[in-house]
């Protein structure tokens, strides 16, 4: 008789691991969506700031070609490929975080 009780003690323990455990993962995968959606909005507010600097450089070379507007277009085009660095990091990450996650 005491071999029974402790036996359910057990199966009742573990079925509560078990939910807890059934539980987080759940949040972890909610977490992990609301992580790639984030990431994604991100990228592509990224992607419409680039395009903003490009056509901005575009727009100062066609203005003028005095040497301060060619030093600001040296700058816009190094913050350009840094963003496009950025970009590229965060697209890397996304896809990181996609392959960890298990699938919804």
């Amino acid at each position: 008789m005491a071999a029974k009780k402790t036996d359910s003690k057990n199966d009742s323990h573990h079925e509560k691991l078990m939910g807890t455990l059934i539980e987080n993962t759940i949040l972890l995968q909610k977490k992990d969506a609301e992580l790639m959606i984030s990431v994604k909005r991100l990228i592509e507010k990224i992607d419409r700031m680039l395009n903003v600097f490009e056509e901005a450089s575009k727009h100062v070379m066609e203005v003028s070609e005095d040497k301060r507007m060619a030093e600001l277009t040296d700058k816009l085009e190094e913050l350009l490929e840094q963003n496009k660095t950025i970009a590229k990091g965060l697209i890397m990450l996304e896809q990181y975080v996609r392959k960890r996650s298990p699938p919804m």
